[in-house]
């Protein structure tokens, strides 16, 4: 059971609560926390005191005051007007990540929205009612406005929810749970639309997926080895305590175990070959440094999702902060940092499919026997070399850009909901690249028996051949590519 506003979230955890494997809760705490926050508006929107977005209107019309009869509907107009995203629709899962990172920074106690709106939310979460949230829209800082309001457009009956694969207006959902649409009040528009959480549930997704994918990696890099008959020594631990760097040692250990008793690495130790191309002996540099990014990431979402990014932060009946909560930046910065690192594992796995099908050291060229006739593992090589191109493309870093809005008020932006979707679609295509690499891989250890591999790749090796078979002659691929894309994104492959 998790405490919204009380435990901490980390990676695992949100996630967790949004498979439905651990349920968040409020306790009598958190509530009483709200509570306390709410008055604090009350008493300041009752007040003659100008206090920005709680009796003032926003952006660049902070210098306009509202009437206290004029608040609800100033909050209203507030999602209504900003709900102006483009383009597909985010994943459900991405929606309703959205709405768990929402909930728990609200619970903080510093944004002064009523328990009644919380609880709602909480109402959604818990029965899978996700709104739908486009794509595009956000400059990342006020936070993700756009997808924010298209978010909560339906705590009143705006907008859209997903019922499965089909979209329904919010108005029939509630009626068809008997929900009444819920009166915005003073701070309530604010509080649900300023804020980083499209930016992220975008992180938080990337960062669930490379954690896999990066130690899948290690796994086919180790196989492209096996097959290609080369050097485990690169990865001693000696030469990797003398450069300390934590995703080295960690990708360099991995080797290590992923080589364990292989009777095929044995065999060749004390061959004449002396070094092994980059792709293969710089494993532990390249796939150590990607870990490093994604650690730097992990660090920052997480300390992100702990936090409150609305504004004005309320402190106490008094005192209001209008600050910069809501800015990107931090996240922006290192979602594009991690970009890269995603990018340069696909990179270098491209590389060491291209020399399985060069022909050397008793492999044959494009890994069949019969070229010539069969054009065996030639093209697939072509996809890879595809993808890593369109991921190094995607690597421009969109928090170095910023384009002034609201009338220069918001003159610096951080682009953060851009980076985040430009991470998951460089880790949607390394699932390929990878997928890929471990076909051709497979397909170069048939060449090295009846010498035996180390247990995990045994196992991964008999687990590819159930579902694609060894090459003989030629035949269509494309089915062999998606039966391995399958088992990547599927998780099948063990690491």
């Amino acid at each position: 059971m998790f405490k919204y506003g009380i435990d901490k979230l980390t990676v695992e955890t949100v996630m967790a609560i949004c498979n439905k494997e651990v349920k968040g809760v409020l306790t009598e705490e958190t509530r009483e926390v709200l509570q306390r926050s709410r008055q604090n508006v009350e008493t300041m929107a009752a007040s003659n005191k100008a206090v920005y977005g709680i009796n003032t209107g926003f952006g660049p019309l902070c210098d306009v005051q509202i009437t206290p009869e004029e608040t609800s509907l100033l909050q209203h107009n507030l999602l209504i007007t900003h709900a102006v995203g483009v383009g597909k629709p985010i994943s459900a899962q991405l929606s309703k990540l959205m709405l768990i990172c929402k909930v728990h920074a609200l619970c903080q106690g510093f944004s002064g929205i009523r328990l009644e709106v919380v609880e709602r939310i909480l109402y959604f979460i818990e029965r899978d009612l996700i709104p739908v949230v486009p794509e595009q829209g956000s400059v990342g800082a006020s936070g993700d406005l756009a997808p924010l309001s298209h978010l909560f457009l339906t705590l009143f009956g705006e907008g859209e929810f997903w019922d499965g694969e089909a979209i329904v207006p919010a108005k029939q959902v509630l009626h068809q749970y008997g929900l009444e649409p819920l009166r915005l009040e003073a701070k309530e528009g604010l509080a649900l639309i300023n804020g980083t959480q499209f930016i992220l549930a975008h992180a938080i997704t990337g960062l669930h997926k490379m954690n896999y994918l990066q130690q899948l990696a290690d796994v086919a890099g180790a196989m492209s080895i096996e097959g290609y008959k080369g050097s485990a020594s690169p990865f001693k631990e000696a030469l990797h305590t003398i450069r300390p760097f934590k995703g080295n040692l960690e990708v360099a250990a991995h080797m290590r175990e992923l080589f364990r008793d292989s009777e095929n690495i044995m065999s060749h130790e004390n061959c004449e070959r002396v070094q092994d191309p980059y792709s293969m002996r710089c494993i532990p540099q390249v796939h150590g440094a990607s870990r490093n990014a994604y650690y730097h990431l992990k660090e920052l979402a997480e300390i992100e999702m702990n936090s409150v990014t609305d504004n004005p932060i309320v402190l106490s009946e008094t005192e209001a902060i209008s600050g910069g909560n809501f800015h990107g930046q931090p996240l922006a910065m290192a979602l594009d940092y991690a970009s890269i690192a995603a990018s340069e594992l696909g990179n270098i796995s491209d590389r060491r499919s291209y020399l399985l099908i060069e022909g050397k050291f008793g492999l044959p060229r494009l890994l069949t026997t019969g070229g010539g006739l069969n054009s065996g593992f030639m093209i697939p090589q072509y996809t890879t070399a595809a993808l890593v191109t369109e991921n190094k493309s995607l690597c421009f870093p969109p928090s170095a850009d910023s384009i002034p809005t609201s009338l220069g008020q918001e003159d610096h932006v951080s682009m953060g909901s851009i980076s985040g979707r430009k991470f998951n679609q460089i880790l949607n295509n390394l699932e390929n690249i990878l997928a890929i690499e471990l076909m051709y891989a497979a397909q170069a250890l048939e060449f090295r028996r009846p010498n035996r591999f180390s247990e995990i790749v045994e196992k991964n090796f008999k687990l590819i051949r159930s579902r694609v078979k060894k090459l003989e002659e030629d035949r269509l691929l494309k089915d062999d590519i998606q039966a391995m894309a399958t088992l990547v994104r599927n998780k099948e492959i063990i690491v």
